[in-house]
């Protein structure tokens, strides 16, 4: 039987079956022909996009239900191959679940194919956030967030949550935790998908909870010559990280997630591919870095080359890109301009593969070199970006370019930096800088 839709559209919760993020891999190990491995991935894409679709698990009743809607349809043209392909999914579905351990500590780092989740709500949250495909750190803040509520009504269950519960926990991040405005809003999101798409039914009105109150902070920004000196501090890859984050505006995630084919040396060009709010841009790029990042593309070369001996899996793609381009991720355009050392698990698929440099050990060395350099700031690789646009505005530049240059979509999160200009206020001196003159008779200092 299918499960029933209430009148609010949504359905009754249900625990999928199988959470089978991994099946395209699976599927190229299988030892089917690539005709019948073509056919499968057709009827199983289009499953699990049914699903989101309209909400649904993935369980074998939504299975039955998506094979009568492409039969009337008249959509698959081999009905019965598109069951097989089926049948395979849920059969080898659950024989991935049953080998993957079940996730005890939450603290554990564990992979994310194997992490399906402790409870029934957890399991319900991982299999809607793969389907739709959101990303790997999104997932795990989401997750947790969801965790937090759950501890916060304790001992009551989460699935007995209502909005009240919601409204109550933000307010407490806003009055006891004093989180910012942003924090707020990402466990607001965080919980409104947890109950529609998890607990399959709305929140209802939040209005009135109490909402953080923190204005914007000004940016540190280091100056020219500080800038300079954190540099002259660093050496190898990391300094030609830094200054191309400072001389590109980079956030420290759309440095890393470069490939080879995003820098243009001859036009003196980056591409930003899916930044922030899922946007691509294009910004400038130093002359000064040129040759220097020619010569790391040529060392970079080298490592590709082993890679691709060692019959290594390519490179990460987008789960879209990768469909439409298969095999895309071993060519050396999409190779990584900061690759890590060393290679590793995939965490959604289980593949072994090179992943781009951890934001965790460029932010290690832009701290030791603010140490080395005796800056006495704090120093982030953000600040490196915050530097590039007050600079450019303190030369001159047109606001609204360095708002598309920053990837901004409100010229108000720009102007912050002119709140950190070298001399703010259009150019005004101090009055303590000026000429020191006597109230003239008969009138009285204002």
């Amino acid at each position: 039987m299918q499960s029933q839709i209430p009148a609010s559209g949504l359905p009754f919760p249900t625990t999928p079956e199988v959470i089978f993020a991994n099946w395209r891999e699976a599927l190229h190990t299988s030892g089917l022909t690539s005709a019948m491995q073509s056919v499968y991935a057709l009827s199983l894409g289009g499953y699990l996009e049914y699903c989101s679709r309209n909400a649904i698990s993935v369980t074998t009743p939504s299975a039955r239900g998506y094979m009568e809607d492409v039969t009337r349809r008249g959509l698959a043209k081999h009905p019965q191959l598109w069951k097989d392909a089926l049948n395979w999914f849920f059969r080898e579905g659950r024989q991935h679940c049953e080998a993957a351990p079940r996730l005890v500590d939450r603290a554990l780092p564990t992979l994310g194919q194997a992490d399906t989740g402790a409870q029934p709500w957890e399991r319900r949250l991982i299999e809607r956030l793969r389907i739709q495909h959101y990303a790997w750190r999104t997932e795990k803040t989401y997750r947790e967030w969801a965790w937090r509520l759950a501890d916060f009504i304790r001992p009551r269950d989460l699935e007995s949550a209502a909005g009240e519960d919601i409204k109550s926990f933000l307010s407490d991040l806003a009055v006891r935790g004093r989180v910012s405005v942003a924090t707020q809003k990402q466990a607001l999101n965080a919980l409104i998908f947890l109950f529609r798409k998890a607990l399959g039914r709305e929140a209802g009105d939040l209005a009135g909870f109490q909402l953080s109150r923190r204005g914007p902070r000004v940016p540190t920004v280091l100056s020219r010559k500080e800038c300079q000196r954190l540099f002259e501090a660093m050496a190898g890859t990391p300094r030609l990280m830094a200054e191309l984050m400072y001389g590109s505006g980079l956030r420290v995630m759309e440095l890393l997630r470069l490939r080879v084919k995003d820098v243009d040396v001859a036009r003196l060009q980056v591409i930003v591919r899916a930044g922030k709010g899922d946007k691509d841009r294009v910004t400038m790029l130093a002359e000064s870095l040129g040759e220097r990042l020619r010569a790391h593309r040529d060392r970079l070369r080298g490592l590709y080359e082993q890679d691709r001996a060692a019959a290594l899996a390519g490179v990460w793609l987008p789960e879209a890109l990768e469909r439409k381009y298969p095999g895309a991720g071993t060519s050396w355009e999409w190779f990584w301009l900061f690759p890590s050392r060393q290679v590793s698990l995939d965490p959604h698929s289980g593949v072994n593969r090179r992943h781009h440099l951890l934001d965790g050990a460029f932010q290690a060395a832009i701290r030791e070199a603010a140490r080395q350099a005796q800056l006495h700031k704090r120093v982030t690789p953000h600040t490196l970006r915050h530097s590039f646009a007050t600079h450019l505005l303190e030369g001159g530049a047109d606001i609204r370019s360095v708002q598309d240059l920053l990837g901004h979509a409100d010229v108000a999160t720009t102007q912050i930096y002119t709140h950190v200009m070298n001399r703010p206020g259009l150019g005004l001196k101090s009055p303590l800088d000026g000429p020191v003159s006597e109230a003239a008779p008969g009138q009285l200092d204002s």
